[in-house]
């Protein structure tokens, strides 16, 4: 059921709210005709579901299963939109210097609904399982388009920016069907476009009133995305074993420095890549790489309430 906002310009923000892909999304789209804007979130949850197929190491079809039962034998010709992401993953991982990684080691003795939930969660693993994966494991081939592997036992899972990826996608679809304005709001992680039914910029906290109290909540994000990670003792039981969220992706174990961090960025994809890397390698550090790059931006909060931001973010 859509949820209506109308103001005079005749212009509406309609919502619905499902969950997909283990979260809540809440879908907005800005208009003026209730059954367009009902079918254009129809597409949007359409496009949702195809990305999580997509994403799945666990459909046997796909190309992530296949590049995962190869590992140490073959490379594996991807599907395109896969090799691509692959592609862009690896670059961050660069860029992080491995801080973001999309291996995993495989022996983790779950199975089922336990191993997507392991896949799919930052999941605190012991350090010499960490030291036998690294991205730098993973060869590509632009010109035959393969993916390989070189490790046994590795796995690629994309658990970290599955989400944001969907939500850049739902925004492309909708915009080429002509919806000139709308927030995805996937669990707190906003990717805007246009403006509110007012005309004036998106803000944080009207993407996502639940958000009004923070110390950021009018920072402007039209156009842009902008993506939490939260350094907090959240759980996840897995078969009677509970596991940290937030681990440090070269030792293996939680980090207390940082509270939050915001990354604001273009794309949906990118401002989840770079959230939780940023937590793990501190302020200081997560500050100056920031700084380094262009068209990105984040907000730290550490744990004594502190608030840092990069360049050019005033709030």
């Amino acid at each position: 059921m859509l949820a209506v906002k109308t103001l005079t310009n005749n212009l509406t923000t309609y919502r619905r709210s499902v969950r997909l892909m283990g979260d809540k999304f809440e879908i907005s789209v800005v208009g003026n005709d209730p059954l367009l804007a009902d079918e254009q979130i129809d597409i949007a949850i359409n496009e949702i579901n195809r990305v999580e197929k997509l994403l799945s190491a666990f459909s046997e079809d796909n190309s992530i299963n296949q590049i995962n039962r190869n590992a140490g034998v073959e490379p594996v010709k991807a599907n395109a939109e896969i090799f691509r992401l692959i592609d862009r993953a690896l670059q961050i991982s660069e860029l992080t210097h491995g801080a973001f990684d999309i291996t995993y080691f495989a022996g983790t003795g779950y199975t089922g609904d336990d191993a997507a939930l392991a896949e799919n969660a930052d999941v605190k693993i012991a350090p010499s399982r960490v030291m036998l994966t690294n991205y730098k494991n993973v060869v590509i081939d632009a010109a035959r388009q393969t993916v390989f592997l070189k490790e046994k036992g590795m796995r690629i899972g994309f658990g970290a920016n599955s989400k944001g990826y969907a939500a850049d996608r739902v925004k492309y679809i909708l915009q080429m069907n002509g919806v000139s304005s709308g927030v995805i709001n996937v669990g707190g992680d906003l990717l805007t476009w246009g403006t509110q039914p007012n005309l004036k910029p998106w803000t944080v906290a009207a993407a996502d009133p639940d958000q009004s109290k923070q110390p950021f909540a009018h920072l402007d994000i039209s156009n842009l995305a902008f993506a939490t990670s939260v350094n907090a003792d959240k759980y996840a039981n897995i078969s009677d074993n509970k596991f940290v969220n937030v681990v440090t992706a070269k030792k293996g174990f939680p980090v207390s420095e940082i509270t939050s961090v915001s990354i604001i960025s273009p794309t949906a994809e990118l401002s989840d890549a770079m959230a939780s890397p940023v937590i793990n390698i501190g302020v200081n550090a997560g500050l100056y790489l920031i700084n380094q790059l262009n068209q990105i931006a984040c907000i730290i909060i550490d744990d004594q309430n502190r608030i840092y931001t990069s360049k050019d973010v005033s709030i």
